[in-house]
C-alpha cells in the first residue's frame, strides 16, 4: 500500500504567532529541563504565542503545561503507533486546546514544521535530532521564506562547533537560527527574527519587536 507524506510547501511567512518546541521525552517534573521549558513555554503563551508540541511527554508536556498555567493557546499533532515499542506516543495528561491526528511519525513530524512559525529546540535524543535537522534543512532550502530555529542550551555551541568543522554548512544556514542560554537571550533572538520577517514583509515597524515585560 502506498504511503503518501504531506510535505509542508513554501508560503510567505510575515510574523512569529505559533511556536514548536522540541526536547527529550525521557524527563519528569522534577528535571531541570522540564522546569526550563515550563518557564520559557509560560512565557511564550503569556506573550500570545501558541505553543506546538507532538503531545507527548517529557519536554512536551512541559511545552503545554507551561502554556496551559498561563492560559495561553496550545497545539499538539500526533500519531498513535502500533508496532513502535521504542517511541513513546500520545501522553494523556499532555491535553492541548486542539489535536491533529497524523497516520505515521514522518507525517507527525512534517505536521510539526507546517504548524508552527519558529522552532525552540531544546535538548534531547534522537527524536529531537531529527526535528531539529528537519527543520534547520526546511529552512536551508526555503531560505527567504524560511521559518526561524533558535537553539536551547548552551550545550549547542559545542554541538554546532563539531557541525561546522566536519559539513558543508554555508552562511546562509548559519543565519536562519540563532543558539541562546537563557529566556533574556530567547527573547532577543526572537525579537531579532521578528524584525527580519517584518522587514522581509514591509511590514510597520511597530509590528517588528516582541514585547518584554513579564
Amino acid at each position: 500500500m502506498k504511503t503518501e507524506v504531506h510535505v509542508p510547501k513554501p508560503q510567505m511567512h510575515c510574523t512569529i504567532k505559533n511556536i514548536a518546541i522540541f526536547g527529550s521525552a525521557d524527563v519528569d517534573e522534577e528535571h531541570p529541563l522540564y522546569k526550563d521549558v515550563f518557564n520559557v513555554a509560560r512565557y511564550l503563551a503569556y506573550h500570545n504565542y501558541t505553543i506546538v508540541n507532538g503531545g507527548g511527554p517529557g519536554v512536551m508536556d512541559a511545552a503545554t503545561q507551561g502554556a496551559e498555567s498561563a492560559d495561553g493557546e496550545t497545539l499538539v499533532v500526533t500519531f498513535y503507533p502500533k508496532d513502535m515499542p521504542e517511541f513513546e506516543g500520545r501522553f494523556t495528561k499532555n491535553t492541548a486546546d486542539k489535536e491533529i491526528k497524523t497516520k505515521n511519525y514522518i507525517e507527525r513530524m512534517f505536521g510539526l514544521m507546517e504548524h508552527a512559525d519558529a522552532f525552540v529546540c531544546f535538548e534531547g535524543g534522537t527524536g529531537t535530532l531529527s526535528e531539529w535537522a528537519t527543520a534547520w534543512l526546511l529552512a536551508h532550502l526555503y531560505y527567504g521564506n524560511h521559518k526561524p530555529l533558535i537553539l536551547y542550551g548552551e550545550f549547542w555551541e559545542k554541538l554546532m562547533r563539531v557541525v561546522n568543522d566536519h559539513f558543508f554548512i554555508g552562511e546562509k544556514e548559519l543565519s536562519v537560527y540563532r543558539i541562546v542560554k537563557n529566556e533574556e537571550e530567547m527573547i532577543t533572538a526572537l525579537n531579532e527574527f521578528s524584525a527580519e520577517l517584518a522587514d522581509r514583509c514591509g511590514l510597520p515597524e511597530r509590528t517588528k519587536e516582541v514585547a518584554t515585560e513579564s
